[in-house]
């Protein structure tokens, strides 16, 4: 039985620059550690243009291996896993939605550092607003706009511990299967843009790109939530926020697969008309570019996702076989 209550101590607080959330929240993960690096020394390494809006969940997976820690990266988490890990000693890295007034909605990823079962609440490590608490509900409405995905640091002589509180979810296969029959479940339940979103992206990881389509299109379908999305343009259409797929590259990649290229060229011409820095859509948009046979504009797609993001391999996997 899992404690009333727990915190991880040991863990720096840093306040971020802008969009500098995923380099700070991975330094203050590491920081659990012993590690003493900041945004200053991590941005640079892992958005080198500087005009990056996203680091992704497996950039700073990434990242971590490379200081020779250990990753758990995954999606379909819940709160019986997180207060595990947490009263295990084990910092969470979540991504979850974020809105303010003025900007809107967005991506956000925080630091979980403890829990208060009487208080129905997790404690975190904002980048943006420092040290708060969360209340379980609230939380899980904005870690379910990506799929609960969470990401666990630790060194290598932690190993075997965190398999211990991983329990089946170390198994990938297990894990996935679990995460499919729950976003299931969800998105009959909730019948809503975030759970068409979120069940897509377990069929996508399933290997059911076809299905994973299908689901997108049911996504972009439904009615918007301008909860979520409070700041919405007007040219926007289609259910989901209009800066997910600056995040959630899933619906671009099941088109691809699927050979709706045109959609994935107006899709990604979208994201580009906000961001044009953006590496990501430059890369799907090069796919998709590739598919329609017209190879030039796809070299200078993918070549312009590697002179934002130099240490691209899949652009420059793809960009070597044209």
């Amino acid at each position: 039985m899992l404690p009333a209550r727990a915190s991880v101590t040991g863990v720096r607080h840093e306040y971020q620059r802008l969009n500098n959330c995923g380099p700070v929240t991975i330094g203050m993960a590491l920081s659990r550690w012993g590690f003493a690096l900041n945004q200053y020394d991590i941005a640079p390494k892992l958005k080198p243009s500087g005009g990056d809006v996203n680091v992704s969940p497996e950039e700073l997976a990434a990242f971590a291996r490379a200081q020779g820690m250990d990753v758990h990266l995954a999606r379909g988490g819940d709160r019986t896993l997180l207060r595990s890990l947490l009263a295990s000693g084990f910092p969470v890295i979540v991504e979850t939605w974020f809105v303010t007034p003025d900007s809107g909605g967005m991506g956000h990823y925080r630091l979980l550092t403890g829990y208060d079962d009487g208080a129905g609440q997790f404690s975190a490590l904002d980048s943006y607003l420092g040290p708060l608490r969360m209340d379980y509900a609230k939380f899980d409405e904005l870690w379910r706009s990506f799929g609960r995905t969470y990401l666990i640091v630790t060194p290598p002589s932690k190993r075997a511990a965190l398999a211990g509180v991983l329990d089946w979810r170390a198994d990938r296969a297990q894990e996935q299967a679990e995460t499919l029959r729950v976003a299931e479940r969800e998105a009959e339940r909730r019948n809503d843009a975030v759970g068409f979103l979120t069940l897509g992206q377990a069929q996508l990881d399933a290997g059911d790109a076809r299905a994973a389509a299908r689901t997108f299109d049911r996504a972009f379908a439904a009615t918007p939530d301008r909860a979520l999305d409070p700041t919405r343009p007007a040219w926007v259409q289609g259910g989901l926020p209009w800066r997910t797929l600056w995040y959630s590259f899933g619906p671009l990649e099941a088109y691809t697969r699927t050979g709706q290229y045109a959609r994935v060229l107006t899709l990604t011409g979208a994201v580009l008309r906000s961001v044009p820095t953006h590496e990501e859509a430059h890369y799907w948009r090069a796919r998709a570019l590739t598919g329609l046979g017209r190879t030039a504009e796809a070299q200078a797609a993918y070549r312009e996702a590697l002179r934002l993001r130099p240490g691209y391999a899949e652009a420059r996997q793809e960009l070597n076989r044209l």
